[in-house]
Protein backbone atom coordinates (compact mmCIF):
# COMPACT_ATOMS: atom_id res chain seq x y z
CA UNK A 1 0.00 0.00 0.00
CA UNK A 2 1.26 3.45 -0.72
CA UNK A 3 -0.45 6.06 1.11
CA UNK A 4 0.74 8.54 3.20
CA UNK A 5 -0.47 10.65 6.15
CA UNK A 6 -0.63 13.72 4.17
CA UNK A 7 -2.65 11.82 1.22
CA UNK A 8 -5.32 10.54 4.59
CA UNK A 9 -5.38 13.75 5.79
CA UNK A 10 -6.74 15.60 2.45
CA UNK A 11 -8.94 12.32 2.01
CA UNK A 12 -10.64 12.83 5.68
CA UNK A 13 -10.44 16.46 5.75
CA UNK A 14 -14.20 17.27 5.52
CA UNK A 15 -15.44 13.95 6.91
CA UNK A 16 -17.81 13.75 10.03
CA UNK A 17 -16.19 11.99 12.90
CA UNK A 18 -17.08 9.87 15.04
CA UNK A 19 -17.00 7.79 12.14
CA UNK A 20 -17.48 3.90 11.90
CA UNK A 21 -14.45 2.01 9.07
CA UNK A 22 -17.48 1.87 7.08
CA UNK A 23 -18.67 5.34 6.95
CA UNK A 24 -14.60 6.33 6.70
CA UNK A 25 -14.65 4.32 3.22
CA UNK A 26 -17.56 4.94 1.51
CA UNK A 27 -16.97 8.94 2.27
CA UNK A 28 -13.57 8.43 0.71
CA UNK A 29 -14.86 6.67 -2.02
CA UNK A 30 -17.52 8.94 -3.39
CA UNK A 31 -14.66 12.39 -2.44
CA UNK A 32 -12.35 10.72 -5.40
CA UNK A 33 -9.93 9.46 -2.97
CA UNK A 34 -6.83 7.09 -5.00
CA UNK A 35 -7.20 3.38 -5.18
CA UNK A 36 -4.13 2.77 -2.75
CA UNK A 37 -5.93 5.05 0.32
CA UNK A 38 -9.06 3.14 -0.38
CA UNK A 39 -7.29 0.31 0.08
CA UNK A 40 -5.48 1.15 2.84
CA UNK A 41 -8.76 2.46 4.40
CA UNK A 42 -10.00 -0.60 4.13
CA UNK A 43 -7.68 -2.48 6.06
CA UNK A 44 -8.44 -0.80 9.12
CA UNK A 45 -9.66 -2.63 12.08
CA UNK A 46 -13.71 -2.68 12.85
CA UNK A 47 -13.94 0.31 15.06
CA UNK A 48 -15.47 3.49 15.31
CA UNK A 49 -13.06 6.24 14.91
CA UNK A 50 -13.04 9.69 16.91
CA UNK A 51 -11.48 11.48 14.48
CA UNK A 52 -8.32 12.17 11.46
CA UNK A 53 -5.71 11.02 13.78
CA UNK A 54 -7.15 8.15 15.24
CA UNK A 55 -8.12 6.72 11.12
CA UNK A 56 -3.81 8.14 10.79
CA UNK A 57 -2.48 5.92 13.49
CA UNK A 58 -4.65 2.68 12.63
CA UNK A 59 -4.20 2.88 8.50
CA UNK A 60 -1.57 0.85 7.57
CA UNK A 61 1.35 2.78 6.01
CA UNK A 62 4.53 1.48 3.63
CA UNK A 63 6.77 -0.01 5.84
CA UNK A 64 10.14 1.63 6.23
CA UNK A 65 8.75 5.14 5.72
CA UNK A 66 9.30 6.59 9.19
CA UNK A 67 6.92 9.72 9.67
CA UNK A 68 8.44 13.11 8.88
CA UNK A 69 11.34 11.58 7.26
CA UNK A 70 12.30 13.56 3.86
CA UNK A 71 12.98 12.20 0.85
CA UNK A 72 16.52 12.89 0.67
CA UNK A 73 16.53 11.11 4.23
CA UNK A 74 15.19 8.11 2.72
CA UNK A 75 17.42 7.88 -0.18
CA UNK A 76 20.33 8.23 2.29
CA UNK A 77 19.18 5.75 4.91
CA UNK A 78 18.69 3.16 1.31
CA UNK A 79 22.45 4.14 0.29
CA UNK A 80 23.67 3.46 3.79
CA UNK A 81 21.27 0.28 4.35
CA UNK A 82 20.68 1.48 7.45
CA UNK A 83 17.64 0.25 9.58
CA UNK A 84 15.69 3.76 10.67
CA UNK A 85 15.81 3.27 14.67
CA UNK A 86 19.09 1.38 15.57
CA UNK A 87 21.66 2.64 18.03
CA UNK A 88 24.85 3.55 15.66
CA UNK A 89 26.50 0.69 17.12
CA UNK A 90 23.74 -1.90 15.85
CA UNK A 91 24.15 -0.87 12.46
CA UNK A 92 25.93 -2.26 10.00
CA UNK A 93 29.00 -0.43 8.85
CA UNK A 94 31.74 -1.41 5.74
CA UNK A 95 35.01 -2.05 6.15
CA UNK A 96 37.63 -0.46 5.38
CA UNK A 97 39.38 -1.04 2.31
CA UNK A 98 42.33 -1.10 3.18
CA UNK A 99 42.31 -3.03 6.08
CA UNK A 100 40.56 -5.57 3.62
CA UNK A 101 43.24 -5.40 1.08
CA UNK A 102 46.46 -4.75 3.88
CA UNK A 103 45.21 -6.77 6.90
CA UNK A 104 45.34 -3.51 8.79
CA UNK A 105 44.80 0.07 8.48
CA UNK A 106 48.63 1.58 8.58
CA UNK A 107 47.56 4.97 9.12
CA UNK A 108 48.17 6.67 5.85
Amino acid sequence: MSTDRSTLEATLSAADFPASKEQIVGYAANNGADEDTLRALRALPLADYENVEKVIRSTPMDKGVEEGQSSSDKAQQARQHTKGGLAEHETEVPSNPIVEELGENRGS
